[in-house]
């Protein structure tokens, strides 16, 4: 099968990039690569042989029709203005034209310096290109909107972190890699006129059924705060921290970016910090909803010259609404509740808040909430509480509202676990198989993609269980 590639960045858009190609690394090899994706974009398994090198997937060698480049973008990093930020250690190959006549970007993260790199040498190492091939793999099973993996490659090239580690690359594939960052950067600039361009672009490309309305601005950034609300909605449902929520990380079509110092839930902590570096706390998992609503705000005023500032702040009140409604939804299906009452928001704190008394697992706690049984007082979970007394008066109230409805607790379990997966990516669990990797074992990689492919599945394996004490003491930063 042959792969097309097409360059509407390159074509339409002559100022937002430069071209360049990537730099390979030492010895460069291909250590994993996602056979269900790649089957998905019709990649030939051939490209993945070992006689072929590390190829394309280390940026040794180009696909027929590729033109590679690194897009300029400038954006908020923790809440200051950073300036001029880009493809520091990324560059765009192509856009892959698929049979459906759909695109998406392939993105190799760790090809070498380009003019965006600032002080950064250009490279990804292998420890932070496995975390982020594993949680967005995780995310996509999770039904998240996210970039997804392709490839991973390792190399002897050495590179400095903390301290001297194997440099990697990435192929990353997503619908679009445009960023809020890249309509500050012209904005800031004062060059509004290439916002418009870039806000007609992103439009003509991956919005065109609005392509012929009069307010065709308005409703386009309607969606992007609504698809904003819900990714967040999602994110807090399952108990994922971004580390890094900067508008540079902040998709325009709501999809999981730049996975750095993340972080999922053990203990239900609403304060849960995943960034050590993030001494402030501001990208906290309870502040993370507040968050991408400033970040709203800053896209908004780069779009102010074309809309009104009035249809700009109306666009975004439909963002907590939206939050609330995605998130309601969510969490009233992992409580196994199929109808609403009004007193559904103070069961769900009721829980938490014992949950967050106790530091009970929040993934684990869901997961066993499902083997309720409605003519039972007994429930498997009331063994994860160490105030048994509290968690029975509000067991009892949590039956009475299953009571209510006529979903019998076969079907109800179904859809339970359908919505509470059994294994999410710890931070311990990415610690084992990066470790092993590290020594030329990829074979804990391997099994921990397998089984974060089918999180909503049974098992009692180590994948489901609670963390080791060490497991809960992982710090991870920036250079993670």
């Amino acid at each position: 099968m042959t792969l097309t590639f097409t360059h509407h960045w390159r074509d339409e858009l002559p100022n937002f990039y430069t071209e360049l190609k990537p730099t390979a690394l030492d010895n460069a090899r291909l250590i994993w690569h996602n056979a269900p994706l790649a089957k998905e974009l019709g990649v030939p398994e051939t490209l993945f042989s070992p006689e072929n090198g590390a190829g394309v997937w280390g940026g040794e060698t180009l696909l027929p029709g590729m033109a590679p480049l690194a897009q300029v973008y400038s954006g908020h990093q923790f809440g200051v203005w950073a300036g001029q930020l880009g493809d520091g250690r990324g560059i765009l190959l192509g856009e892959q034209q698929l049979a459906d006549g759909s695109r998406v970007d392939w993105h190799l993260k760790g090809a070498g310096l380009t003019p965006y790199s600032r002080m950064g040498d250009g490279r990804a190492v292998l420890r932070s290109t496995l975390r982020e091939s594993l949680a967005s793999e995780a995310m996509h099973a999770l039904g998240i909107p996210t970039a997804r993996a392709l490839s991973v490659v390792s190399s002897d090239t050495p590179v400095y972190r903390e301290t001297v580690e194997q440099g990697a690359m990435m192929m990353r594939i997503a619908e679009s890699h445009v960023r809020f960052g890249h309509f500050e950067h012209f904005y800031y600039r004062r060059m509004p006129q290439n916002v418009q361009q870039l806000a007609d672009y992103v439009i003509r490309h991956h919005w065109p059924h609005l392509e012929g309305e009069t307010d065709k601005y308005l409703l386009w950034f309607s969606d992007v705060v609504t698809r904003t609300a819900r990714l967040i909605a999602r994110w807090q449902s399952v108990g994922f921290a971004h580390g890094v929520m900067n508008t540079d990380n902040m998709s325009i079509l709501g999809l999981t970016l730049d996975y750095g110092p993340f972080g999922f839930l053990d203990d239900w902590q609403p304060g849960f910090i995943c960034n050590h570096s993030d001494h402030q706390g501001r990208y906290s998992f309870d502040n993370q909803p507040a968050v991408a609503l400033w970040n709203l705000q800053r896209l908004a005023q780069t779009l102010s010259p074309f809309i009104s500032a009035d249809d700009l702040n109306r666009a975004l009140e439909e963002y907590e609404p939206a939050l609330l409604t995605e998130y309601g939804q969510r969490m009233r299906r992992k409580l196994g509740l199929f109808t609403e009452e009004k007193g559904d928001n103070d069961l769900l704190n009721g829980l938490l808040e014992l949950m967050a008394r106790e530091s009970s697992d929040f993934t684990r706690t869901f997961r066993l909430l499902g083997e309720t049984v409605q003519q039972s007082p007994s429930s498997p979970l009331r063994d994860e509480f160490i105030d048994r007394s509290a968690f029975d008066t509000w067991f009892s109230t949590y039956r009475s509202r299953l009571q209510r409805e006529s979903v019998d607790d076969e079907t109800r379990r179904d859809s339970m676990h359908q919505h509470n997966p059994a294994v999410v990516l710890r931070n311990w669990l990415a610690q084992r198989a990066i470790e092993q990797a590290e020594k030329g074992d990829y074979l804990e990689l391997e099994r921990l993609h397998q089984a974060l492919r089918e999180p909503f599945a049974d098992r009692q394996d180590d994948y489901a269980r609670r963390p080791p004490e060490w497991g809960k003491r992982l710090e991870v930063s920036c250079s993670s």
